[in-house]
Formats: structure tokens, C-alpha cells, sequence
């Protein structure tokens, strides 16, 4: 009877077990995106329940600032926790969150391109973003408030709202934003708040007309013109708000919890993020616009004033955080409480600002990333086990190899294992005694000069955590001897695929696969550029660095070796017939973000053509294939003649065209005008999109 008893409660327990996990369990995609965040915030304790580990689980362990709805994560809210490092990469895979909100942290950098697709509420503000705002948010349509105010954002605001007509709240203050308003601010149907003080747009106001406003501030910018008529009340109105009922400006980014007051009467959550009500901006400001024009706008304090500031804000600069908030200046009143708020009088007429600590950028470089899954949802290869008689450093999380063990994985470096030569060095396949196999990369010993600098390298690859960057694994730095030890991919590289005469390799390459190559490589050169803290060149893009799994999934090698690739040798192998270097870089020797972008741009062009960058036994006015096809990427009748045959006409005509119009962007002669890797991946995410959309749909060119 006892052994009867306990069989049925060790069952009930297993059900009740299985029953709580199954409804706690947070949605793979969801789960996973959270871990990656949590990682590439250098995994603050200050997240309490938070967890990169596999098991982890967002929704049923409580995970600070995240609210769930059955298995769905709907809402991020983790403002003012003094956060640093990046928001990780795979945001767009958190379908069902419409609030998110890392307002007044220290992230720094440019804000990701990967943001939840589906947000509501969208809360960037206080975290020290420079560059512009991603063109995602301009496919937002369900997005309602939007607040990047009191960052260092740049540039001119692109004409990206035509889709957002249910916004009604726009915070774009206190930023260094120029240029014109755009015009598709027109189809701002829902607008009934913006907020554009502080920055230096121009030109005049005159696509605001329409809109539903009851809240504009416009104050500090050089617009010019008159004020449209339906403006004026509105602006009177904003005017006649001269109490303290607004909502208060965030606080300086790094300003710990514990440091703010207490009480947050005008804010939501009392988390320091804005109310929805006018986000950082503040009712209580005036409009600073007269009824004679807009003119008035520029001059929003006198000159006397303006150098009592600058001198406050260079002092406040050399005090840290702490000091900043006992600081007491006279005769300005600042307040600590309400974002640091200074009022100056000018004659008759008052105006406001507001001094803002400039968050100084996070340097970190990326922390390990617990990932899983590629951006196409693809399993990616396993990390290789680790051999049981190696030692792992303190400090990376990479396994340091002896000198005599790659010798006998790779027989000696014997030739039999060579598989390619390159101006670092030469790569070998490793077979190791427990069966793994791996990639071995000798550098030439000419560099780096020394262990510490080859040490601080391997340490800043070893942080180099993405689906399509290949996965440094381990080193040996042994005799004057320096080697890099990564994942092996048996398939080869996409030079391989492209131009060796297998015949099987180049049918398997069809139209998908390529554009599926494509967008991977501007992925992980998009992490490199947008999401590295500092942002990493890589000067080597090139189709013998992009190696491919068995999913044919690409993989970009030689990240982070840009101090071993002399910049002269870009320019040496331009002249020299590579093909891949930027102009700039062939005639300066220096290679930047953009030149990358070009180099992409190339290998894109080679994805698309079959054809090599540079080929000399072609005719001579078609030996460069950049200067060849550039002419006609926009003439869809060469297009078609100048596709790589092999694909025997399994393509989209309007993908082509598509593709095409990518190249052009990407290898411009002017590096100014060549775009982010974040729109280079906006685009082919597009183009992919659309061409699975019209074969699911149709079947045939319907895209």
C-alpha cells in the first residue's frame, strides 16, 4: 500500500512539474534574443534573474523589467540602471513587444539596427547614441511614442515617417540633428506631440501645418520663415504652460538609481523614463518662437549667457558623476532632481535650457554571446570540444594550444593540410587525436612583434561573438611562433564555390543561396562596423574570407586582424589586380568603415556575375568587373546578360534589378555616399522578403 501511495505522488509531482514548466516556458526566439541582450550588456548584476545559460527561462524565473504574456515576451522596461556595453543583435525576433524602454544607460555608439518590428512605445532617451536614426523604425507602423532625446544623434533626419501615421508622440530633442524636416512628416496623421528643441535644423516649419498637434517646441534651431497660421495657437498654448506639471528631462546617462530623488512624480514607472505626455521635453518650456517668425529661434540666449554656460558645462565635464550632483553653481540654479534644468532670463522675454552631461561612449568591446541560432534561425556549427590537455586562459574565454600539438594535428604543417596562403599567414587543416578537426592560421612572423601585442589580440577576437563571424577557438603562442586556431567549415569558402571548376558547387549556389550569402556577410560586417564597441574595420572582405557551412550559411574570417593587414599591402593588391580595394584605399593606403563597404559591394557584384573582381584573361576593358558592370546595374536587359549563366535563368528578373541597385549603392567612387552596413542589411532584408513572399504566393516573378 505505501509503495502504491508513493508511486502516485511522485507522479503527481512529475505532472505538476512538467505542467508549470510547459506553462512557464518563454518562446525559444524570445528567450534567445534576451540571453544575446543580456550577454552584450556585459551581463550586469543589476539585472537580477537575468541568465545567459541555455536553460534559461525570461518569462517563468521573473527576469527584472520583463512582462510576458503566456510564452510571449510584450514588454522590456530596464530604464536607468546604469547598463553599458550593446543591445545585442537579435531584437527583431521579439514579435509581441510593443513597450520597450533602455532609456538613461550608457550604451553609446549608433542605435542597432534590430529593434523589436512591433513596438508600441519605443524609449531610446539618455544613453549617448551618436549617428542617425535606423531606417527600421520607418517600418514601425504600429508605433505610437518615440523618444531619442538627450543623445548626440547626427546628421539630417531622414525622410522615413511616411508608414508611422499611428504616431502621436515624437521626442527627438536635445541631439545635434541639421537639415530640413522631412516631408513625410505630413503623413503624421496621429501626431499630437513633437518635440525638436535643441538641435539645428533648418529651413522652415511648413510640413507641421497640418497636423494634429497641442504640444510643439521648437526652440534653439536656425528655422527660417514664417509661422504657419495653425501653428500659432498651438505654440501660444505651449507658451501658456509655464508650470512645473510637465514631465522632467531624463537624467544624465550613468546617473545610478540610488543617486535620483526618490520622488518621480513626472515620470512613468518612476524609472526616470518620460511620461507619455511629452517625454524628456517638458511642457514647461517655451516654445521660443515670437509671432514675428521663426527666425527668433536662434537666438535663445545672449551672448553672455551662452559663455556662462559653456564654461559651467567644460567644468562639469572634469567632475564625475557624483560630483556633478553636489555641484552648486551660481548664479544659475541647477536641479539635480529634474534632469539639471537651468532657466535664463533674457530681457524681458525667458527662455529655457537645459545643460546635459555628455555621456562619454562606451569602450568596451563586444563580451561573449551565448548564441545559438543564425539570423536566419539556422543551427550553426558547435564549438569543437575542447581537448582534455589544454588549459583554458584566465581571462578568454579560448583554449591556449602547445606548439607540439598543432605540429601533430597538422602533420608538421605538411602541405597535404595546406589549404590557402595569405598576406598574414598561411591556413591549415588541424586533425586533433580525439577526432575534431579544425582550422590553424599561422601568421607570418614578420608580425605581430611581440606576445603582449599578439596576447591583446587574441583577446579582442575572443570577444567576437556572431552567427556569421567565424569562432575563434583557441592560440599558441610558443618560440616566436603565433597561431589563431577557428572553427573548420568543410565546405570551403565562396571563392571556391564561385570560380573552382566543380560543376556540383556552382549549380548548388542558386539565387536564394546567394542572396542568402549576401545578407549573412553584411550581417557580421554590420556587427563589426555598428555593433562593436569600437566599431572594427576589417580590411580583408574578400570571397576567399567568407567560408561556408554545409547549410551554406556564410561566415566572415579574419575579424579583428586588421593591425596584422598592413594598409599599404590594400593598396598593393588594388594596383597589383585584387579588385576588392576601395579607390580611396588604393590612393591613401587607408582603409575605413566605407572602404569595407566597397569591398562588399564587390564580392556582391562577384555573387552576382560568377565573375572574379579581376581577371586578366578576360578582354581588357573587361578585366576590372567593377569599372565593367558598374555602367549597366541599372539597365535591366544587361543585367540579365551579365548574370552568371550557372543560375540558367532561376531568378526574379525584379530581384535582380533589386540586387543590382544594392552593388551600386555599396561601390560608389565616393566613399561619403557609399551607405552603413545597417541599410546595406535593411535592403537585402527587404529583397529577401520579397522574394519568399512572391514564391510562397505565386511561384514565378511576382515580386
Amino acid at each position: 500500500m505505501t509503495l502504491v501511495v508513493i508511486q502516485i505522488v511522485v507522479v503527481a509531482l512529475l505532472f505538476v512539474n512538467c505542467h508549470s514548466f510547459a506553462t512557464a516556458d518563454t518562446d525559444p526566439s524570445d528567450a534567445s534574443a534576451l540571453r544575446v541582450m543580456y550577454s552584450s550588456l556585459n551581463s550586469p548584476a543589476q539585472l537580477t534573474n537575468w541568465n545567459s545559460s541555455d536553460s534559461s527561462d525570461p518569462c517563468g524565473e521573473s527576469w527584472k523589467g520583463i512582462t510576458c504574456s503566456g510564452n510571449r515576451v510584450t514588454e522590456i522596461q530596464i530604464s536607468g540602471l546604469g547598463l553599458s556595453g550593446s543591445m545585442g543583435y537579435q531584437l527583431t525576433s521579439l514579435t509581441s513587444v510593443t513597450n520597450f524602454d533602455i532609456s538613461n544607460n550608457n550604451l553609446g555608439n549608433q542605435i542597432p539596427y534590430q529593434l523589436p518590428p512591433n513596438v508600441q512605445r519605443l524609449n531610446l532617451a539618455g544613453n549617448g547614441f551618436t549617428g542617425g536614426l535606423p531606417y527600421s523604425i520607418s517600418q514601425m507602423t504600429s508605433l505610437q511614442y518615440l523618444n531619442v532625446s538627450h543623445n548626440q544623434i547626427q546628421g539630417e533626419l531622414n525622410d522615413m515617417f511616411g508608414s508611422l501615421s499611428s504616431l502621436n508622440t515624437l521626442d527627438i530633442s536635445f541631439n545635434s540633428m541639421t537639415g530640413k524636416l522631412p516631408q513625410s512628416f505630413q503623413s503624421l496623421t496621429s501626431m499630437k506631440k513633437i518635440y525638436l528643441q535643441n538641435n539645428q535644423f533648418t529651413g522652415n516649419i511648413d510640413v507641421l501645418a497640418n497636423l494634429p498637434l497641442d504640444n510643439l517646441n521648437l526652440e534653439n534651431n536656425q528655422f527660417t520663415g514664417g509661422i504657419p497660421q495653425k501653428l500659432k495657437g498651438i505654440l501660444q498654448r505651449s507658451n501658456s504652460n509655464t508650470g512645473s506639471s510637465g514631465p522632467a528631462p531624463p537624467p544624465p546617462p550613468g546617473t545610478t538609481p540610488a543617486n535620483r530623488s526618490s520622488t518621480q512624480n513626472h515620470k512613468s514607472g518612476g524609472n526616470g523614463s518620460p511620461s507619455s505626455g511629452g517625454g524628456s521635453s517638458g511642457r514647461n518650456e517655451k516654445s521660443g518662437i515670437g509671432s514675428g517668425g521663426v527666425a527668433g529661434i536662434v537666438l535663445s540666449v545672449s551672448a553672455v549667457g551662452a559663455v556662462a554656460v559653456f564654461f559651467i558645462i567644460k567644468k562639469r565635464h572634469r567632475k564625475s558623476s557624483t560630483d556633478i550632483e553636489k555641484l552648486d553653481v551660481q548664479p544659475f540654479s541647477l536641479d539635480s532632481q529634474e534632469g539639471q534644468e537651468m532657466t535664463l532670463s533674457q530681457n524681458s522675454s525667458t527662455t529655457s535650457m537645459k545643460a546635459v552631461e555628455t555621456p562619454t561612449s562606451a569602450t568596451l568591446r563586444p563580451p561573449p554571446i551565448n548564441h545559438h541560432k543564425s539570423f536566419d534561425g539556422d543551427t550553426i556549427s558547435a564549438k569543437p570540444i575542447v581537448p582534455q590537455n589544454k588549459t583554458h586562459t584566465a581571462q578568454m574565454n579560448v583554449v591556449q594550444y602547445s606548439f607540439a600539438d598543432i605540429q601533430m594535428a597538422t602533420d608538421g604543417f605538411s602541405v597535404k593540410n595546406l589549404i590557402g596562403e595569405g598576406s598574414i599567414g598561411s591556413v591549415y587543416r588541424a586533425h586533433f587525436d580525439n577526432g575534431e578537426v579544425l582550422t590553424v592560421k599561422k601568421i607570418n612572423s614578420t608580425e605581430p612583434r611581440n606576445p603582449e601585442v599578439f596576447l591583446n589580440m587574441v583577446s579582442d577576437i575572443s570577444r567576437l561573438h556572431h552567427p556569421n563571424v567565424t569562432e575563434l577557438v583557441g592560440y599558441c603562442s610558443e618560440h616566436g611562433q603565433y597561431l589563431l586556431i577557428y572553427e573548420f567549415y568543410r565546405t570551403g569558402s565562396l571563392h571556391d564555390f564561385l570560380h573552382q571548376t566543380d560543376e556540383e558547387n556552382s549549380t548548388r549556389l542558386t539565387w536564394d543561396s546567394r542572396l542568402k550569402i549576401a545578407l549573412g556577410t553584411a550581417r557580421a560586417l554590420e556587427y563589426l562596423h555598428e555593433v562593436c564597441s569600437p566599431s572594427l574595420v576589417h580590411k580583408n572582405i574578400k570571397s576567399e574570407n567568407i567560408l561556408l557551412d554545409t547549410d551554406l550559411n556564410p561566415h566572415l574570417s579574419d575579424s579583428g586582424l586588421a593591425n596584422l593587414v598592413a594598409d599599404v599591402d590594400q593598396g598593393l593588391n588594388y594596383n597589383t589586380g585584387s579588385g576588392y580595394s576601395a579607390p580611396e584605399a588604393a590612393i591613401s593606403g587607408k582603409c575605413t568603415t566605407k572602404s569595407d563597404v566597397y569591398s562588399f559591394g564587390v564580392v556582391m557584384l562577384e555573387l552576382f556575375s560568377g565573375l572574379k573582381p579581376f581577371d586578366s584573361s578576360r578582354p581588357r576593358s573587361e578585366q576590372s568587373l567593377v569599372r565593367w558592370a558598374t555602367p549597366q546595374l541599372h539597365d535591366i536587359d544587361a543585367l540579365e546578360k551579365m548574370i552568371d549563366p550557372a543560375l540558367d535563368g532561376l531568378y526574379s528578373v525584379k530581384s535582380l534589378s533589386r540586387f543590382a541597385d544594392v552593388i551600386a549603392l555599396c561601390v560608389q567612387p565616393e566613399p561619403e555616399f557609399r551607405p552603413p552596413m545597417s541599410e546595406v542589411v535593411q535592403a537585402l532584408v527587404r529583397l529577401v522578403q520579397r522574394a519568399n513572399l512572391s514564391k510562397r504566393l505565386h511561384g514565378i516573378d511576382q515580386d
